[in-house]
């Protein structure tokens, strides 16, 4: 394996044998396998990855898609049925409550053997003990049995014996859901601190927005196949995608996406790649701010990356965006109010309909959105077959300079009485510029007015 790869797997596969009663399992014993009593079941088939040292894989897929089968093996603790992986370096992992913990023992001693088990001697233990309580911020509990624990008391020990041992592979399963929101920050924080110095991490988590803030790059898992790898951003779009696919299109989404990546994979997509780090010695060149203050319309500046979902009961279509006085534009002006228009055709007839949109950043980053109703009680209550409805969201563009992308999303019920389901979505609906400022003094992505007064201390 080449020192720049720090994970690499190779035909990873993990089977159960699903046996329907209890007694089959001896009638196997006893037949020697000249007949069978169970069913095959592979919770992870043929999974080839290539993790580079110091890069952020993210792991997305639904619950039961391999993901987190895929780390316990890579990690060690389940061996596959067949496939080989090979790790490089000092490997950290939280894959479930309370793994690698004693309940019998006390939060110290668990902590002294669960260090232990990374590799760290007694006294680089008694060194960094401290930093491992204050980060986990459990108090006296730390000298109580584990068995005592909350899931969340156990998750912060966990996480802060594992960020505190200097991993150079740092691999987490949905841990960070478990954690209350001070704990989450801490924990975002810190990976980052990881990050920077240069470790592997390996995430899985529901949460796009954390795997597009934290992620170099995203795996897609599905019934125990990966189906794609990619820029974060795109992978948890097609994540959705699979996700609200209707049941029996699902085999024809779970095509098109496998499709999809292999053809990014050869290099025939294109895909808005993000720029590369500039050397850290490099001479920035000064960058020209021009002052606009005019909003434009440029036709060539369209999204490549739109995703829309399957369209069988209402169909989203010509999205745009509107100025003050109803010209079209995509170059905006920060400070001015817009409008997003997009328009919907209902293919049946549907109950309790809402529309939705959502800003975001070029890497994925959820800004804000609005939906047309709060609930049911306000929606379309009932919307006939063939109606065609046009949705306008005014919105004020109060972010600074750089590119954004737009969704939109219409809601409804199949039925008086079902459920609020997505009844078509598209991702990367519309794309806009917000255009520089000379005298623009805000900084980072939104503009919060901010004012400033200085004045001289006497």
């Amino acid at each position: 394996m080449s020192s720049d790869v720090a994970i690499q797997t190779d035909c990873l596969s993990k089977c159960y044998l699903i046996y329907d009663k209890p007694h089959y399992r001896l009638l196997q014993m006893i037949w020697r396998g000249k007949r069978q009593y169970y069913r095959e079941f592979w919770a992870v088939q043929d999974v080839s990855l290539t993790v580079g040292r110091g890069e952020t894989v993210g792991i997305i897929g639904k619950n039961g898609s391999g993901k987190s089968t895929l780390l316990k093996m890579i990690c060690g603790t389940l061996n596959p049925t067949r496939g080989s992986y090979t790790t490089k370096g000092r490997i950290a992992a939280i894959l479930e409550l309370g793994s690698g913990f004693n309940p019998d023992f006390t939060g110290r001693e668990n902590v002294y053997m669960k260090a232990s088990i990374l590799g760290l001697t007694s006294e680089e233990i008694d060194a960094r003990f401290q930093s491992i309580a204050d980060f986990a911020e459990i108090g006296e509990f730390m000298e109580q049995p584990t068995r005592t624990y909350s899931s969340g008391m156990m998750v912060r020990l966990a996480f802060a014996v594992s960020v505190n041992v200097d991993p150079e592979i740092l691999v987490i399963d949905e841990a960070l859901a478990v954690g209350d929101e001070k704990f989450q920050r801490k924990c975002f924080a810190r990976i980052e601190q990881i990050k920077e110095k240069g470790a592997t991490i390996l995430f899985v988590s529901h949460s796009g927005a954390s795997v597009v803030q934290l992620c170099d790059r995203a795996v897609l898992m599905d019934h125990g196949e990966l189906l794609a790898v990619g820029l974060p951003k795109e992978i948890y779009g097609r994540y959705q995608q699979l996700l609200y696919a209707p049941d029996e299109n699902r085999a024809v989404v779970r095509d098109e996406i496998r499709q999809l990546s292999r053809q990014s994979v050869a290099g025939t997509r294109k895909i808005e790649q993000p720029s590369p780090p500039a050397a850290k010695d490099a001479v920035k060149p000064k960058k020209v701010v021009v002052a606009v203050s005019e909003d434009r319309y440029d036709p060539n500046m369209v999204p490549t990356s739109t995703i829309s979902y399957e369209g069988t009961d209402a169909v989203i279509g010509k999205p745009m965006i509107l100025s003050g006085n109803g010209e079209r534009v995509n170059h905006l002006v920060r400070g001015k109010r817009y409008r997003y228009v997009y328009c919907v055709e209902f293919k049946r007839e549907v109950f309790y309909v809402r529309f939705g949109m959502l800003i975001k950043t070029k890497l994925g980053v959820e800004l804000g959105g609005a939906v047309s109703s709060p609930d049911r009680n306000s929606s379309l209550q009932r919307v006939k077959q063939g109606d065609i409805y046009r949705v306008e969201f005014d919105f004020h563009c109060c972010l600074n300079t750089g590119d954004y992308f737009l969704n939109a999303g219409a809601l409804g019920c199949l039925n008086e009485s079902g459920a609020e389901q997505y009844l078509h979505r598209t991702l990367d609906a519309a794309m806009f510029k917000v255009q520089p400022e000379k005298h623009n003094t805000s900084t980072a992505i939104v503009d919060f007015d901010c004012r400033t007064r200085i004045l001289a201390e006497e």
